[in-house]
């Protein structure tokens, strides 16, 4: 098990596995403790019987540059190859700006097998490796040296499976024609904005019941700066306050020191100091917020008049097509979606793309009344009108 600690033998790797047409990568990270991911281990591999084909990389050691990889990812002649990719592509993109390109990401392009919805990595080693998995140092602390050749061996099985499971995935997709669904899903995984978080859309995450522009208004705010907070302090968020003292906070409208110290929710650290500064500046920004301004909550879905028989109907379609299919159905339309369709939506994900093959071009024709739906034994199936 061979572990990289110099940009010379990194660039050495990279530029023998670019002869190759892929390279499987994952990335070992802890984030119980910051805002950002501490890149902790990365793990690459190529197919070669050399037995020099996958190594271990420890970014943690001072004078290690990445750029060597980096310049991997540039290169479209190798397909880069993930599971589960979303965490690991955000630490690249913080750290350089890079997207790895072309890209395949074995979870998405199981889900379009026919394996369920987000398969774990595990399931595919098991059902297409014939292997199981290791799964005692799976709550390692990565950023923690020496690492043990037990660790090292678990790190690296999460790249040599990977190999067998794209060469199998990826003549699936050639076979069924499904290649441009999994390029369509991956889209967003290498758009930048998925992982650019602005602080002023914050609140959006945060549950409330009530849609009042006042108090929306001081969520906003206090959201804004905890988000602010938090990154550049590079601590997690619920580290500043937690989601429920933040509904608190905006409910009580502290204006003073002590209205914090009568917070039952807030933590103790955030009663003093910066975080109490900016919370009291936050909730004053919130309270003087001009109506004009003040935040508007998406309610379109909640007054959509839904066609209950039909929405029924197309709950029975999406279950038949996607039988079919072999997709899972929430990959195709959530229940919301089928609603919005019933309604009279059509700017919905379902309508629109490989979505639209397998399952919206009938829905559509099921709401003009052009098709309908017969049971026929165990299955089914579409009848022209």
């Amino acid at each position: 098990m061979r572990t990289l600690t110099t940009t010379d033998e990194l660039r050495a790797f990279c530029e023998e596995a670019a002869k190759y047409p892929y390279v499987t990568v994952d990335t070992e990270f802890l984030r119980e403790r910051t805002y950002y991911s501490k890149l902790c281990l990365i793990q690459l591999a190529y197919r070669d019987k050399s037995g020099e084909d996958a190594v271990l990389v420890d970014p943690l050691v001072e004078g290690l540059s990445l750029e060597p990889l980096y310049e991997l990812f540039r290169n479209e002649a190798v397909v880069k190859v993930f599971h589960a990719a979303r965490q690991d592509l955000e630490i690249f993109w913080v750290d350089a700006q890079v997207f790895p390109q072309p890209l395949f990401d074995t979870q998405v392009a199981a889900m379009v097998c026919g394996f369920g919805e987000q398969v774990g990595y595990e399931t595919l080693v098991r059902k297409i490796c014939k292997q199981g998995l290791d799964k005692t140092s799976r709550f390692t602390d990565w950023s923690r040296r020496p690492l043990t050749d037990a660790q090292k061996t678990y790190a690296l099985a999460d790249v040599t499976h990977l190999r067998l499971i794209y060469e199998y995935l990826r003549k699936e997709l050639d076979k069924t024609k499904r290649s441009h669904w999994v390029a369509e899903e991956l889209q967003v995984l290498t758009d930048p904005a998925t992982y650019d978080v602005q602080p002023q859309e914050a609140w959006r995450r945060i549950k409330t019941r009530t849609n009042s522009g006042k108090f929306l208004a001081v969520v906003r705010e206090l959201a804004a700066f905890r988000e602010e907070y938090a990154q550049s302090n590079n601590i997690p968020r619920n580290r500043v306050f937690k989601d429920d003292a933040l509904v608190e906070l905006a409910s009580t409208k502290p204006r003073s020191s002590a209205d914090l110290g009568g917070s039952r929710l807030l933590l103790r650290e955030a009663r003093k100091g910066p975080i109490a500064d900016g919370i009291l500046k936050a909730v004053e920004q919130g309270i003087n917020c001009p109506q004009d301004k003040m935040p508007k909550p998406d309610l379109s879905r909640e007054k959509l008049q839904v066609n209950g028989a039909l929405a029924d109907l197309l709950r029975v379609l999406l279950k038949a097509k996607t039988e079919t299919a072999g997709v899972a159905a929430k990959l195709i339309a959530p229940s919301s979606d089928l609603d919005a369709i019933a309604a009279g939506e059509r700017d919905v994900p379902a309508l629109h793309g490989w979505r639209h093959e397998v399952f919206g071009a009938d829905a559509l024709r099921l709401c003009e009344g052009k098709i309908a739906l017969r049971a026929k034994g165990q299955f089914v199936d579409v009848v022209e009108l």
